[in-house]
């Protein structure tokens, strides 16, 4: 079992993508802001992240760059779980340091999928 932190402002997706991420057999924690999910992994490091792009501060891109840059952090991995699903968007937002990228609505199929991946490559 994995310790995911889920990083979203809306409290209506993330309780979804806790469900998610639980359904998996996997434990949760979540924090409303890019400030909050720094300070946890800071504090905590979680097993991957997923992380919302659009929220007020701090966004996912800057959160997702600012773990990458620091040593200490940089090893947990990130994947971006957004509304933007542009082609620019999605590599921007790899070339901040993200692992994946998700589109919202994220199909359970996927976030499976993708969780496997970066817990398998630590």
């Amino acid at each position: 079992m994995a310790h995911i932190l889920i990083v979203e402002d809306s409290a209506t997706e993330a309780q979804h993508l806790r469900r998610e991420v639980e359904a998996l057999g996997h434990e949760a924690s979540v924090v409303a802001n890019g400030e909050d999910g720094i300070a946890f992994v800071r504090r905590a490091p979680p097993d991957a992240v997923l992380m919302d792009v659009v929220m007020p501060g701090l966004n996912g891109f800057q959160a997702t760059r600012e773990l990458n840059r620091d040593p200490e952090t940089g090893g947990v991995p990130i994947i971006l779980v957004t509304t933007k699903d542009q082609a620019t968007d999605r590599v921007w937002g790899l070339r901040q340091g993200a692992r994946e990228y998700l589109n919202k609505p994220v199909e359970p199929a996927a976030l499976a999928q993708a969780l496997a991946g970066v817990l398998e490559d630590g």
